[in-house]
């Protein structure tokens, strides 16, 4: 079987920023607690042209760049942006390949909140090695949940770091460095309508009535529910799929060089680190940034690969978690191989 790599990434992030003191004036929240708890300096918000697929878009033609790769020699197109985007029904990797000029491609989206880009990687990577015609895939896509965000509303607290910005990552088969090695993922159904938007679907349309209560941005239905249940399983999921992942791929935990981990409060992400024996300086925490879903780990890659902090030989897990809820991790073994 041949190996898949990651030829290049790309990256897109937003002009402008939202601060941590500014979020303090929207939500009440004292400013030291947006930074030293919730973890937030500042976080890339969307511009008037930074529309969900196109910042996706903007990434992918870096990644192209980056590789020097013939966007004709695309053979697969997997959309890793969230559904909140320029259409409400509309196939974004379809666009994407108009934009790219990728003509030889097909394409489909996929969906697992933030989990989307760790989930695509496994799916990218099975297509490939069940179809011989698939040589090169480009994923890629766009977040600006930022948007369902009510700063007044305590129950999505946790979720005031959502930003903005689109990420793209280039697979090519054979090729000998960055190798993708094995994924685990993880889905609780127990959390399926803890997270919702409840206005805008089948069971509420959208309404004048609706849009007056804010029935149209991000909620919590059951806040206390959710917290203790949530409390009992994440971390320990986080942990789970890391080390199945690595262990899947014939290595140990210890192995690990660096983790690119999704941004949440610095006393999880510590959490975590600690777990799994590993030092500040293996990993990057994005409060810089806040949490783009998906993006995030893809930038957390550039920025290791900016900063030395990822060098030939280094074991590397990409880990996430998204809404509803799941998890999931993929390790790479990282440079010449």
């Amino acid at each position: 079987m041949q190996s898949i790599g990651i030829v290049s990434t790309g990256l897109y992030i937003p002009q402008t920023y939202i601060t941590a003191e500014e979020i303090a004036k929207k939500s009440g929240i004292p400013k030291h607690i947006i930074e030293s708890k919730l973890g937030i300096l500042k976080k890339p918000i969307p511009g008037p042209d930074d529309h969900t697929a196109e910042m996706g878009i903007r990434a992918a033609r870096e990644a192209i760049k980056k590789a020097n790769t013939n966007p004709l020699e695309i053979d697969l197109i997997i959309y890793i942006g969230e559904e909140h985007k320029e259409y409400p029904l509309w196939t974004a990797a379809i666009k994407t390949q108009q934009e790219l000029g990728a003509h030889n491609a097909w394409g489909f989206d996929v969906a697992m909140r933030c989990g989307t880009a760790v989930m695509a990687l496994k799916v990218a990577k099975d297509m490939m090695k069940s179809d011989e015609s698939i040589q090169t895939v480009l994923l890629a896509g766009g977040y600006r949940n930022v948007d369902f965000i009510d700063y007044e509303n305590p129950r999505t607290r946790f979720m005031y770091n959502l930003g903005a910005g689109g990420g793209a990552i280039l697979l090519k088969k054979g090729v000998g460095y960055n190798h993708l090695l094995e994924s685990h993922l993880m889905t609780d159904g127990a959390f399926s309508e803890d997270v919702v938007v409840v206005a805008g679907g089948t069971k509420n349309p959208i309404s004048k009535e609706a849009l007056d209560k804010k029935l149209n941005m991000l909620d919590v239905l059951d806040p206390e529910g959710m917290k203790q249940r949530l409390e009992e399983k994440s971390m320990q999921n986080f942990l789970y799929v890391i080390r199945n992942s690595v262990e899947k791929s014939g290595y140990k935990v210890e192995d690990i060089d660096y983790l690119g981990i999704l941004h949440m409060k610095k006393s999880a992400h510590d959490f975590v680190l600690n777990e799994l024996g590993l030092t500040e300086e293996q990993s990057i925490y994005l409060n810089e940034y806040g949490h783009i879903g998906q993006i995030d780990q893809i930038l957390s890659l550039e920025i290791a690969e900016k900063q030395g902090k990822i060098k030939d030989g280094d074991l590397i897990v990409l880990v996430s978690a998204g809404i509803g809820y799941a998890w999931g991790a993929t390790t790479i073994k990282w440079g010449d191989c």
